[in-house]
């Protein structure tokens, strides 16, 4: 057996998660308070190299037009929805916004090249896991999230839930659920054979998100 194998096997035998007696079922958790998700979920994400900040629902556009011009991302991706509205009508300065309205095939080369950084819109997160969730949709496609090299996510402090079986009841996944949802836990990663962890190979090299309280 190579050395390589053996020591993947090793890992895994040490990560191995103990078993539970046959009908039993794990211990109920405590509920954490809004403010114990939100810092769950943040440390989460830090711990991947994910970047979180809180603003004021209403102080994100003021977030942005600081650090969008002082970190070069001067050319941005936004949706067609309310959060493209809102970003199209406050015109920050000394940054270039392009609306997501044509199909892939027509936008390809915009879309690959020439963007610094996508802004969306979140419909949840987990704190357990510092996991975003988002559903792509007409205003705000998944290329959004999956393509350009900064994605900064808007995500409301109310919608930050504990667990992700939380989020299949609270957000009515039993009602109907997209074709795609998307959870993003930290910037795009990889690992090749020998094991040593790689940021940014197939996405977004950064992963913003902006908790709105």
């Amino acid at each position: 057996m190579s050395e390589a194998r053996e020591n993947i096997l090793r890992r895994l035998r040490r990560n191995k998660p103990s078993t539970m007696p046959s009908g039993s079922s794990p211990p109920p958790q405590e509920a954490l308070s809004r403010e114990q998700r939100i810092q769950k979920f943040t440390a989460r994400q830090q711990a991947v190299h994910g970047e979180v900040h809180r603003v004021g629902e209403q102080q994100w556009i003021n977030w942005l037009a600081v650090e969008l011009p002082k970190r070069g991302l001067l050319r941005v991706l936004c949706g067609t929805g309310a959060i493209g509205r809102e970003l199209q009508q406050a015109a920050i300065r000394g940054v270039s916004l392009s609306s997501y309205e044509q199909p892939v095939e027509q936008c390809k080369a915009e879309l690959f090249a020439s963007i610094d950084a996508a802004v969306t819109g979140v419909r949840c997160a987990i704190a357990e896991t510092g996991s975003l969730v988002l559903w792509p949709d007409t205003d705000e496609p998944r290329l959004m999230s999956l393509v350009p090299p900064v994605h900064i996510a808007l995500l409301p402090a109310a919608a930050i839930h504990q667990r992700f079986e939380e989020v299949i009841e609270k957000e009515g996944w039993a009602g109907g659920m997209p074709t795609n949802a998307l959870l993003i836990s930290g910037p795009s990663k990889t690992a090749d054979i020998e094991q040593t962890l790689a940021y940014g190979i197939h996405g977004p090299k950064q992963l913003i998100t902006l908790i709105l309280e």
